[in-house]
C-alpha cells in the first residue's frame, strides 16, 4: 500500500477534474478523426463559434457538431482552441442545451486535450495536462454564475489554451427522431482585465478505503491555507455510489464555518454557497466524505473506475488579480484531531429521491452489477410504513429534514435550546455507532436492553429540543378596520392553521432562472414564469429607465414553464424569444396569461394554445412613460373573472394603477407616489402584486417598499382599508387571495433590522396574522411571487435562489359566517382537517394508516439484527402537543441583510 499511494496522488493531480480522467483497461478506445468540423443544419448558430460583441469582448459558442447518441449514458467530449493568444477573461456562462435531451455538460480548460478529432468518447479522457473545470450545467440543478467583476483567467503565458467539452446523455430514447444534437455552452469573454480572477480548490482525499459491509466510513482532509485571501462563492461535491453526504467547512480559532453540504447523489453542479466565506491565511479548510459499504464484499479504495470511490470538494472561489492563483489542492489531512468537533450535520445524510439520482459520468450500474456482486436483502412488509433502510436514515429523516434544529445548533441557537446543545451531537452518535441493537450471544440481552433504552432516551430528548426551537411569536396586527360590507359576507376562519413545506415534491429541484412569477391555471397546474439566463442587476437600465441590454436579445429558451403538481413534471413550455426582463404573472378565468415585461415596459396577453404570439400587447416597446399609453416597468396583472377589466400595477418607477377594458382601451388610473414617513392611502412605493376579491368588489394591493397591503373597491377607486403588520418588515413582495384568506410574502430585512423572510396566512376579514411559514428546503432569499389554490395549496418563487416551493395548509378549524350589513347566516362547522405540529409533524411521515404514532417497536422488529424490546408504542403523542411556530427571527448567517439603499431593490 505504500508503493499505491504516491503513484496515485500523482495521477489524480494530473487529472483532478473528474473520474473519467482514469483509464480503465477496459474502455474501447474510440476516435472520430474528421479534420473538419462538420454542422449539421439543426445546428443553428455553430458555424460562426466566434462572435464578436465590441472592441473589446466576444461569445465562443461551444457545441457538440450534431452528434448523434447510440446508447444511453453515452459521454462525448470535444475541443475548442482558444481564438486569441493573449490573455482573456471568461466572466460568464449561457448553457445551450435542453434536460429532456443532456443529462449535465462540464467544460474544462487546459493546454492539450485527450484528441484532437472533432469529438470523442470521453472514456478516453479530457485532457492530457492539468484540467479545471470551468462550468458544470446539470438537469434540474443551477446554472454556474460568476459574481461581478469577476472572470476565469484563459489564455496569455500562464492559462488554458484549449476548451474541452463533456456532454453526458441520458436517455436514448430522445433520439428516437435520429435528430442531431448540438448542446454546448456559450462562453462571454473579455481583453480587459478583470479585478478579480476566479480559481478552484480541490479537496480531494486519496488513502480511503471502505471495508466491506461497514455501515458508516468517514474519509476526511483538511489543509492549512497558506495564500492570500480567497472569497468562496460556490461549490461541488463528488462521490461514487457509496458516497452519503460531503461537507466543506472553514475553520477559524475554533469555529466551523460550512463553505456547502450536499448529496454527491444530486446533480453534480456547482452550487452557490448560501453565504459568502473568505478564507485567510492561517485558516484550516476541513471536508468530509460519509460512505458506506453495506452491499460490497469487498473492500473499496479510491479510484476512477465504477466499483472504486472518490472524495472531492471543488470550491470555487475569486480573488484579488494580482495575487491570483487558479489551482490549489489539498490531499491530505493534517489536522485528524480537529474533526472531532465537526458539527454533527457533516454526519447526517442528505436524503435523496430516486428520479433526482445522478448518473456518476462513466460510471454505469450496469458495469457496476457486473464487477461488484449486491448483497440483496428480500423487502419486509413492515418497511413500507419506513422504507428508507435502517435507524441511520432514521435520524436522517429527523435531522435532514429538519434544517431548523440543524441551524438552531449551527447558528447561535438559543438560551433555552443551548441547555439542549448536545443532542445533536448524540443523534449523530447514534449513527456512527455500527453495533446499535446489535444482540451478541456472549454480551446476552442486558446489552441489548440498554441500546434501547439509550436511543428511545434520545429521541425523547429530540423531541423536547424541537420543542424548545420555535417559541409562539407575539403577533400584533396594526391595521385600520374594513368598512362595514354592502350585504355581502366573507368566511371567517378560526382555530389553527399551519403550512408546511409539501417536502416530497420535486419541483423545488427544477431550478429555472430567476422566478418572478407563479400562477394557477384552470387545470389546477402550476406555471412558472421565469428569466432563463438573464438577471436584472445594476446593470440592467440607466437613470431614466431604459434598458441597456438590448444586446443580448430576448430570452432565447422558454420562459413559461406548465408544471404538473404532484410530480414538477413540465408539461408545456412556451415565450422563446419573446421576453427580455420577465416580471408578473397572472391568469384569467379563460386560462389566457398575462404577463409583464419590465425591460419592455409592456403587458402581454397571451393564449397558451396559439403559437402565433400574443393576442394584445398594452405599452410601447422599450420605452417608458407615464401616460395611457406607456407603463414603466409594470410589475403585475389582475383581470375580473366578472367584467374582464384588467388592472395593471405601474410599477417601479409610476406610482398607480391602471384600469383597461377587457379590449385593452385606457379607463382609469389611480395612485401617487409617496410622500414621508408616513404614506396616505392611495400612495405607493413600487405596487408590486395584485390580488381580485371578485364577490366583495375590491382589488388589493402589495405596496412593496412601504410594507402594507391596500385594498381598494374596483368600481369606484374608494380606499377600503390598510392591513399592515410589524412582522412584515419594510417590504411586502406579492400577495394571493382565496376566499377567507390573504397569503403574502415580504422581503429580505434592511440592515439592522429583525423580521426575517417568511410567508403570511391571514384572516382577510379581521387582516389577522393566522400563521407564519417557510421552507425546510434551502432558504427564502427573495420571494417574489405567490399564488394559493382553494385548497390551501401554497406555492411561493424565489426570484434570487430560482426556486419554487409548494406548500399545503393543514388546519383544525370552524368555518362560520359573519354578520355583515344586517345579515346573519348559519354558522357552518368543519372539523375534517387536523393540524399536526412539532415533532408530529416531523415524524408523521413515517406512520402507517391510523397509527396515531410512530411504532418504533415494528420499525427495529422489521430490520435484521435489531431488537424492538423497549420501543414498542414508544409514544409521540406528548410532544404532539407542542406548538410549533416561527420565532420572527434568524441567523445572521442564514440571511445577510442588506444595507439601506435610497432606491427599492430590482427584480
Amino acid at each position: 500500500m505504500a508503493g499505491r499511494v504516491p503513484s496515485l496522488l500523482v495521477l489524480l493531480l494530473v487529472f483532478p477534474s473528474s473520474c473519467l480522467a482514469f483509464r480503465s483497461p477496459l474502455s474501447v478506445f474510440k476516435r472520430f478523426k474528421e479534420t473538419t468540423r462538420p454542422f449539421s443544419n439543426e445546428c443553428l448558430g455553430t458555424t460562426r463559434p466566434v462572435i464578436p460583441i465590441d472592441s473589446s469582448d466576444f461569445a465562443l459558442d461551444i457545441r457538440m457538431p450534431g452528434v448523434i447518441p447510440k446508447q444511453s449514458d453515452t459521454y462525448f467530449c470535444m475541443s475548442m482552441r482558444l481564438p486569441v493568444d493573449e490573455e482573456a477573461f471568461v466572466i460568464d456562462f449561457k448553457p445551450r442545451a435542453s434536460m429532456d435531451t443532456v443529462h449535465h455538460m462540464l467544460l474544462f480548460g487546459c493546454n492539450m486535450p485527450s484528441s484532437t478529432g472533432s469529438y470523442w468518447f470521453c472514456d478516453e479522457g479530457t485532457c492530457t495536462d492539468k484540467a479545471n473545470i470551468l462550468y458544470a450545467w446539470a438537469r434540474n440543478a443551477p446554472p454556474t454564475r460568476l459574481p461581478k467583476g469577476v472572470g476565469f483567467r484563459v489564455g496569455g503565458e500562464t492559462g488554458s489554451k484549449y476548451f474541452v467539452l463533456q456532454v453526458h446523455y441520458g436517455a436514448i430514447s430522445a433520439f428516437r427522431d435520429n435528430h442531431k444534437d448540438c448542446s454546448g455552452v456559450s462562453l462571454h469573454l473579455t481583453r480587459l482585465p478583470q479585478p478579480l480572477i476566479a480559481g478552484m480548490y480541490l479537496m480531494m482525499s486519496v488513502d480511503t478505503v471502505i471495508p466491506a459491509g461497514e455501515k458508516v466510513v468517514n474519509s476526511d482532509i483538511s489543509c492549512h491555507y497558506k495564500n492570500y485571501p480567497m472569497h468562496v462563492f460556490a461549490y461541488r461535491v463528488h462521490t461514487h455510489h457509496l458516497g452519503k453526504v460531503v461537507s466543506g467547512y472553514r475553520v477559524r480559532n475554533g469555529q466551523w464555518t460550512l463553505i456547502g453540504r450536499q448529496s454527491p447523489q444530486l446533480p453534480q453542479a456547482f452550487y452557490p454557497v448560501e453565504h459568502p466565506v473568505d478564507v485567510s491565511f492561517g485558516d484550516l479548510l476541513a471536508a468530509r466524505c460519509v460512505f458506506t459499504g453495506e452491499g460490497r464484499t469487498e473492500a473499496t479504495h479510491i479510484g476512477g473506475t465504477s466499483s472504486d470511490e472518490m472524495c472531492n470538494l471543488y470550491i470555487m472561489y475569486y480573488m484579488e488579480a494580482k495575487h491570483a492563483v487558479s489551482f490549489m489542492t489539498c490531499t491530505q489531512n493534517v489536522a485528524p484531531d480537529t474533526f472531532r468537533t465537526i458539527p454533527p450535520e457533516a454526519n447526517i445524510p442528505i436524503p435523496v429521491k430516486s428520479d433526482m439520482v445522478m448518473m456518476h459520468e462513466h460510471h454505469k450500474e450496469t458495469e457496476y452489477k457486473d464487477k461488484i456482486p449486491l448483497l440483496q436483502q428480500p423487502k419486509r412488509e413492515e418497511e413500507e410504513v419506513l422504507d428508507q433502510g435502517d435507524f441511520y436514515s432514521l435520524l436522517s429523516k429527523l435531522l435532514g429534514e429538519r434544517e431548523d434544529v440543524v441551524h438552531v445548533h449551527k447558528y447561535n441557537p438559543t438560551e433555552k435550546a443551548e441547555s439542549e446543545s448536545d443532542l445533536v451531537a448524540e443523534i449523530a452518535n447514534v449513527v456512527q455507532k455500527k453495533d446499535l441493537g446489535r444482540s451478541d450471544a456472549r454480551e446476552g440481552a442486558e446489552h441489548e436492553r440498554g441500546n434501547a433504552i439509550l436511543v428511545r432516551d434520545r429521541i425523547h430528548k429530540f423531541h423536547r429540543l424541537v420543542s424548545t426551537l420555535r417559541p409562539p411569536e407575539s403577533r400584533v396586527s396594526s391595521l385600520q378596520q374594513p368598512l362595514p360590507g354592502e350585504g355581502t359576507w366573507e368566511p371567517e376562519h378560526t382555530g389553527d392553521f399551519h403550512m408546511e413545506e409539501a417536502r416530497d415534491w420535486p419541483g423545488v429541484y427544477l431550478l429555472p432562472g430567476q422566478v418572478s412569477g407563479v400562477a394557477l391555471d384552470p387545470m389546477n397546474n402550476l406555471v412558472i414564469f421565469h428569466r432563463g439566463d438573464h438577471v436584472w442587476d445594476g446593470n440592467s437600465f440607466d437613470s431614466k429607465f431604459v434598458y441597456q441590454q438590448i444586446g443580448l436579445g430576448p430570452i432565447e429558451e422558454d420562459t413559461i414553464l406548465v408544471i404538473d403538481p404532484n410530480n414538477a413534471a413540465v408539461l408545456q413550455s412556451s415565450g422563446k424569444n419573446l421576453f427580455y426582463l420577465p416580471h408578473g404573472l397572472s391568469i384569467d378565468k379563460d386560462g389566457n396569461y398575462w404577463v409583464t415585461d419590465v425591460a419592455l415596459h409592456q403587458v402581454f396577453k397571451l393564449d397558451p394554445n396559439n403559437k402565433e404570439g400574443p393576442i394584445l400587447i398594452l405599452g410601447r416597446s422599450m420605452q417608458p412613460g407615464s401616460d395611457q399609453n406607456h407603463f414603466c416597468q409594470p410589475t403585475d396583472v389582475a383581470v375580473d373573472p366578472g367584467t374582464g377589466a384588467i388592472y395593471v400595477s405601474d410599477g417601479y418607477c409610476n406610482s398607480r394603477i391602471v384600469q383597461f377594458s377587457p379590449s385593452g382601451e385606457f379607463i382609469t388610473q389611480w395612485g401617487e407616489e409617496s410622500s414621508g414617513s408616513s404614506p396616505l392611502p392611495g400612495q405607493f412605493t413600487v405596487p408590486h402584486s395584485l390580488a381580485l376579491v371578485p364577490h366583495l368588489g375590491q382589488l388589493c394591493v402589495a405596496d412593496r417598499e412601504n410594507g402594507r397591503i391596500q385594498c381598494f373597491k374596483t368600481d369606484t377607486k374608494e380606499f377600503v382599508r390598510e392591513i399592515k403588520h410589524s412582522s412584515f418588515g419594510r417590504n411586502v413582495f406579492a400577495i394571493s387571495y382565496i376566499p377567507g384568506l390573504l397569503f403574502a410574502v415580504n422581503g429580505k430585512p434592511h440592515f439592522g433590522d429583525q423580521e426575517p423572510v417568511q410567508g403570511f396566512v391571514m384572516n382577510f376579514s379581521s387582516g389577522e396574522i393566522i400563521d407564519i411559514f417557510k421552507p425546510v428546503h434551502k432558504h427564502f432569499d427573495m420571494p417574489h411571487d405567490i399564488v394559493a389554490s382553494e385548497d390551501g395549496t401554497v406555492y411561493i418563487g424565489d426570484a434570487h435562489t430560482n426556486t419554487v416551493w409548494k406548500f399545503t395548509l393543514t388546519e383544525k378549524v370552524e368555518h362560520r359566517s359573519v354578520k355583515k350589513a344586517g345579515i346573519e347566516v348559519q354558522e357552518i362547522k368543519d372539523s375534517e382537517h387536523k393540524l399536526e405540529t412539532s415533532s408530529g409533524r416531523v415524524l408523521g411521515r413515517f406512520r402507517g394508516k391510523g397509527s396515531g404514532g410512530l411504532n418504533l417497536g415494528n420499525f427495529f422488529a422489521s430490520r435484521k439484527g435489531y431488537s424492538r424490546k423497549g420501543f414498542d408504542r414508544l409514544s409521540t403523542e406528548g410532544s404532539d402537543q407542542e406548538k410549533e411556530e416561527d420565532d420572527g427571527s434568524e441567523s445572521e448567517e442564514e440571511y445577510s441583510a442588506p444595507l439601506p439603499a435610497p432606491a427599492p431593490s430590482s427584480s
